[in-house]
């Protein structure tokens, strides 16, 4: 198998580079305003062990919301189903960061990859510690998780979201407001905000997602139940408003980040990262969709289709046909 993940991946990196349309970076964001949207990377880690990476994969960038897949893992696994009381787990109808989607939900935000979502299960894995040990607790999971200890909170990239995540701060006091939030709005974003500058290469960042895949070294990490649970949500709630778009076209549980960054699950045979800054309208990597669609692809990953693998497929072949 890796020597075929390895011929798409090197024909997937060929006809990224062929792309003029790259979508733009999160400009909202000042230390993300400023990256480079020719970068372009992808890595695959097997259940076998190996990994293979193309384009620029030991480039580090923000995760983003990637990281709220990691938040969620903890909470589950410290409050089980007692998590779902305070967020729900349906697709959301509205922008990722809307205020009026929270209101009409009564403060209870759809699912934890929102942000409103993503706040509340920070705040849940604040309890009992101060921001500094819960930032810690974070780090030293992914660090498990991708098994390299060289992975850091981007403290520009902090600073930039403390001052400018005016949204956020909104979405804090209104989950305060409707009780959702047990601590001061400055402790919970505090740790908000820094899950978020997670910085982590491509080939971290596949590692990093192991445990989702199911593979037998990495099942200590979290409970299969929960992995089962997490992995449902990456599918249905995973790309916001673009979820089902994704589903349709790569259909295999992912989680994006205004980063650039993806990371996506094909269980029990690969966990794979992809990073493109350039966003789509709807805050994913617009490269990295189209890579992701074509692995999916080429290699037969799709959930929702038979097992087929073929390296002539012309969406990969055809280095000069314009992906979708």
């Amino acid at each position: 198998m890796a020597l075929r993940v390895r011929a798409a991946m090197e024909a997937i990196s060929l006809a990224m580079a062929d792309q003029t349309d790259r979508g733009e970076v999160a400009f909202y964001i000042p230390e993300l305003a400023t990256s480079d949207p020719q970068n372009f990377a992808m890595s695959v880690s097997l259940a076998s062990g190996e990994q293979i990476s193309v384009g620029t994969s030991d480039t580090a960038f923000s995760i983003q919301s990637i990281s709220k897949i990691f938040t969620l893992a903890i909470a589950l696994g410290r409050f089980g189903d007692g998590f779902w009381r305070r967020v729900g787990r349906e697709p959301s109808t509205m922008a990722f960061n809307s205020i009026q989607e929270l209101e009409i939900r009564k403060g209870r935000p759809a699912n934890p990859f929102v942000n409103a979502g993503a706040i509340t299960t920070t705040d849940m894995i604040l309890a009992g510690s101060t921001p500094a040990e819960c930032i810690g607790e974070i780090l030293q999971f992914v660090r498990l998780a991708a098994s390299d200890d060289e992975i850091f909170v981007n403290p520009a990239v902090a600073a930039s979201e403390t001052a400018t995540g005016h949204k956020n701060w909104a979405l804090a006091h209104v989950l305060t407001a409707f009780g959702n939030l047990e601590h001061p709005c400055e402790m919970t974003l505090g740790v908000y905000f820094h899950q978020c500058a997670i910085a982590m290469t491509c080939a971290q960042l596949a590692r990093c997602g192991r445990f989702l895949a199911g593979f037998d070294a990495e099942q200590d990490l979290v409970a299969a139940k929960h992995v089962r649970s997490i992995n449902a949500l990456m599918m249905t709630c995973g790309h916001y408003n673009g979820s089902g778009e994704f589903a349709y076209r790569v259909g295999i549980p992912s989680k994006s980040g205004v980063g650039g960054g993806i990371l996506a699950i094909v269980p029990h045979v690969a966990s794979i990262a992809v990073w493109s800054p350039g966003l789509d309208r709807d805050g994913n990597s617009l490269l990295g969709i189209q890579a992701l669609e074509l692995l999916s692809e080429s290699m037969g990953w799709s959930l929702f289709q038979g097992a087929t693998s073929s390296l002539d497929n012309p969406l990969v072949s055809n280095r000069s046909r314009t992906c979708r």
